[in-house]
């Protein structure tokens, strides 16, 4: 009787399931080094909230009223997991919340950027100059960062390929090998 009234909802759960998928994703070694993203606390972070964001721009095309129930949830997952990651780094209880909400507000802005980036038709130079000024933080774009953009592209076309419908099933997220 109890069971379904603490259980997670259906979409917390299939959130779970994507963030588990995209921080697997996220973590592949050739995404990291000279040649990528620094590997940093910061530079985790960076390729967590890219893929997450590559996701929900996914779901967010879809017609599905689901879709976005699913797209928040994997948005409340991340940063429940980026909570208790500074918890456990040893950020205190007052600093957390504000450092949470300061990464909401980065997150909107980057997945703007990306989606605008996505969208632009400019053989992709838009993309390579968000994902150096936002994943590298880097003011000029380099070999890293057009490097990582084929990657994206190549993650970006899969996902829509996928479709929206696959992920709300909680099918794992079709992530390329960097």
């Amino acid at each position: 009787m109890f069971r379904g009234l603490f259980s997670p909802k259906p979409e917390k759960r299939t959130a779970q399931a994507l963030h588990r998928k995209l921080v697997e994703a996220a973590r592949q070694p050739a995404l990291y080094g000279d040649e990528g993203v620094p590997d940093t606390i910061e530079g985790r972070s960076e390729l967590v909230v890219l893929h997450t964001a590559l996701i929900v721009l996914v779901l967010q095309k879809s017609e599905d009223p689901q879709a976005r129930a699913v797209s928040q949830a994997l948005f409340d997952t991340m940063f429940d997991d980026f909570d208790a990651a500074m918890r456990e780094l040893g950020v205190g209880d007052s600093a957390v919340g504000k450092k949470i909400r300061f990464m909401a507000e980065g997150f909107y802005g980057r997945a703007k950027a990306l989606e605008e980036a996505l969208e632009a038709d400019d053989d992709s130079r838009a993309l390579i100059e968000v994902l150096a000024r936002n994943t590298l933080s880097e003011e000029t774009p380099d070999s890293r960062a057009e490097r990582l953009s084929l990657y994206v592209n190549a993650a970006y076309d899969s996902l829509q390929s996928q479709g929206a419908a696959a992920l709300i099933a909680g099918e794992a997220p079709d992530f390329p090998q960097a």
